[in-house]
C-alpha cells in the first residue's frame, strides 16, 4: 500500500476582508459594535513616543478612520521606545511611516495625514469630524495640548491624555460633562517650567513612578528632555485603547477629569482618586513646591 502525503497549501490570502481580519476581538465585543468602530474617526496628535503604539492598537481594534499629525522624522534617539523606530526608518518622516503601517494592517482604512506641526491655529481643522481626541504631543508642548483639548471640548468630542510614567502610565480623560483641562491642571500662564510641573503633577498626583527613578538629573525641564521607557509606552497603549472602546461604544465606566489614574507597573500598584479640589488645595501646593525645589536642585547640581 503506498501513501502519497498531501500537503495543505497555508499560503495566506492577499484578499482583505475586515471582517475575518477583526473577527478575533468578537466576545468582547459584539458584530455591531464591531462596525461602529469601523465607523468612527480618531484623531492623533503626535506619532512618536505613544503617539504610534495608539494608532497601531486602534487600528487593530478594527477603528476605520484617523486623522494623524507629527513634522518629525524618526532618529536613533527614537530607539528605545517608538513604535516603528528602525534601521530601516531612520530618517524617515513619522506620520508617513506610521500610516503606512496602518494600512498595511488594514487596506480599506481613511487616514488624513498632517507632516506639519499642529498649532493653535489649525486645531479647529484638525479635529474636524473627529469622534475622539487621543493626546500624543511631546510633554513639553503644552501651549499646542491645551489648544487641542479646548478646541476638543467645545466641539463636544472627549479627549484621552495617557502619559507613560516610568515603567506605568498616567491617564486623563476629559469629556465635555468633566472638569476641563484648564480647570483641572490650573496653569499658571506666566512660567512655562512651573507649568510643566504642574502638568507632571496632575497627571500622576500619587508618585507611583518616584522610587523606580535613580538617576533625577536626567529630567531637564530647560533642555526639554525627560527618560521614558518601552513598558510604559506600550502600557499606555492598552490603556488609551480600552478607555477609546469604552467611550466610542458608550460602555460606561470611564471617571473623568477630575478623576486621575495611575498604574505602575514596578510596583505592581494602581491607584484612581478624585482630585476634589485640584490645583487649589493645601496638598496640591505642598507637592507642587517640593516637586519645584527637587526639580531646582537637581538641574543646578
Amino acid at each position: 500500500m503506498i501513501f502519497q502525503q498531501i500537503e495543505e497549501d497555508t499560503t495566506p490570502s492577499k484578499t482583505f476582508s475586515y471582517e475575518e481580519a477583526f473577527s478575533r476581538t468578537l466576545g468582547w465585543i459584539t458584530r455591531e459594535e464591531q462596525q461602529v468602530l469601523r465607523d468612527k474617526k480618531v484623531a492623533i496628535c503626535g506619532l512618536g513616543g505613544v503617539g504610534g503604539a495608539h494608532a497601531i492598537t486602534l487600528a487593530r481594534l478594527g477603528v476605520g478612520a484617523f486623522q494623524l499629525a507629527d513634522f518629525d522624522h524618526f532618529d536613533l534617539a527614537n530607539f528605545n521606545r517608538q513604535f516603528c523606530a528602525t534601521m530601516s526608518n531612520l530618517g524617515r518622516p513619522k506620520q508617513q511611516v506610521i500610516a503606512e503601517h496602518l494600512l498595511d494592517i488594514n487596506p480599506e482604512i481613511k487616514i488624513e495625514s498632517w507632516d506639519q506641526a499642529i498649532t493653535s491655529d489649525t486645531v479647529s481643522k484638525f479635529l474636524d469630524g473627529a469622534d475622539i481626541y487621543v493626546d500624543s504631543i511631546d510633554f513639553f508642548a503644552l501651549e499646542v495640548r491645551r489648544a487641542l483639548f479646548a478646541e476638543a471640548r467645545r466641539r463636544g468630542i472627549p479627549a484621552i491624555t495617557a502619559a507613560p510614567v516610568g515603567t506605568g502610565c498616567a491617564w486623563l480623560i476629559f469629556t465635555p460633562q468633566s472638569q476641563s483641562f484648564e480647570e483641572y491642571f490650573g496653569f499658571s500662564e506666566h512660567n512655562d517650567d512651573d507649568d510643566y510641573i504642574r502638568f507632571l503633577l496632575g497627571l500622576s498626583p500619587k508618585g507611583l513612578h518616584r522610587s523606580f527613578l535613580v538617576d533625577p538629573s536626567f529630567i531637564d525641564f530647560k533642555a526639554q528632555k525627560a527618560p521614558s521607557t518601552p513598558m510604559g509606552i506600550t502600557l499606555c497603549a492598552g490603556i488609551a485603547g480600552t478607555e477609546v472602546l469604552k467611550l466610542l461604544l458608550h460602555r460606561g465606566g470611564t471617571k473623568a477629569a477630575p478623576w486621575f489614574h495611575q498604574f505602575d507597573a514596578s510596583s505592581g500598584k494602581c491607584v484612581s482618586g478624585r482630585s476634589w479640589f485640584g490645583p487649589h488645595s493645601i496638598i496640591h501646593r505642598y507637592k507642587l513646591r517640593h516637586i519645584r525645589r527637587t526639580v531646582e536642585n537637581t538641574n543646578a547640581e
